[in-house]
């Protein structure tokens, strides 16, 4: 294990068996991201990005909440009186840079939500690559009860997660979601009893961690991008993407392991 964790930080953060662990830690306020966290996390996953020996990327957070949307108290000071575009540059370089950092990070993200996850914190969530959920978890798109338009790029996941209509419900009552239900709607991948999300999170991050890092960075990209493409773009980055990947030493591994009838060992190279 390497980088031990920090327990004075906000954002704790260790790298073991080659994953990279991003825990949320302000259990008294059930994980309110503040700006400094936000910074943090966006942080970590551009290093996950860029660190050959992070090759997996697990989200999760202390206490019983995983994160109950943005606590705004944190935030650098202002200028003082608002004008027009404040806030769309507050959305723009906040909500919407850490969605965007979960999304382009080049390693694969588990979301391990052990509680509830509201308004930035589903988002955040539901970004990740693959989403573990606690039994006792659930997801709020807590905007509408504020009077408030989804941000953080909720409107562009759900609807690509779940369809429009199952969107626009979540989003216009605002109701809790429990967990299975979240399961059931295709917005979770599996729920775990509480007291198991950590290894259950542990062995797919490392499973993950095992595998041919490049090919999965690139199988990324094409799966988020897919629904904004039509099938010519589509199937010209396939082929791209795999031009790219036959490039690598964990392509030639692969081919050469399959012709020897033997186990693959990927090297993330």
């Amino acid at each position: 294990m390497t980088d031990s964790p920090r327990r004075d930080d906000d954002v704790l953060h260790s790298t073991d068996n080659a994953v990279s662990w991003i825990t949320l830690n302000r259990p008294d306020a059930m994980n309110a991201v503040t700006w400094a966290q936000r910074e943090r996390i966006i942080a970590l996953l551009a290093d996950a990005s860029a660190d050959p020996d992070v090759r997996a990327v697990v989200i999760t957070a202390t206490g019983k909440g995983f994160c109950a949307g943005a606590d705004l108290r944190g935030a650098p000071a202002g200028r003082g009186e608002r004008v027009a575009g404040d806030v769309a540059r507050t959305i723009r370089l906040g909500a919407q840079r850490l969605v965007a950092a979960v999304l382009d990070c080049e390693k694969p993200v588990i979301a391990a939500v052990n509680g509830t996850a509201a308004g930035i914190g589903a988002h955040l969530a539901f970004a990740c690559d693959l989403v573990l959920a606690a039994e006792s978890a659930k997801f709020i798109e807590v905007f509408v009860r504020r009077g408030l338009v989804p941000d953080g790029g909720g409107a562009y996941l759900l609807p690509r997660l779940i369809g429009p209509q199952r969107a626009k419900e979540l989003m216009f009552f605002g109701d809790s979601l429990p967990a299975a239900d979240a399961q059931r709607l295709g917005l979770v991948n599996r729920v775990v009893p509480d007291g198991e999300l950590a290894k259950v999170a542990r062995e797919w991050s490392e499973r993950l961690a095992q595998g041919p890092t490049r090919a999965l960075a690139l199988t990324k990209q094409l799966v988020n991008a897919s629904l904004d493409s039509d099938r010519t773009t589509a199937f010209a980055a396939e082929a791209t993407a795999q031009e790219i990947n036959m490039t690598t030493t964990d392509a030639n591994e692969g081919v050469a392991s399959f012709v020897e009838r033997r186990t693959p060992k990927y090297r993330g190279l």
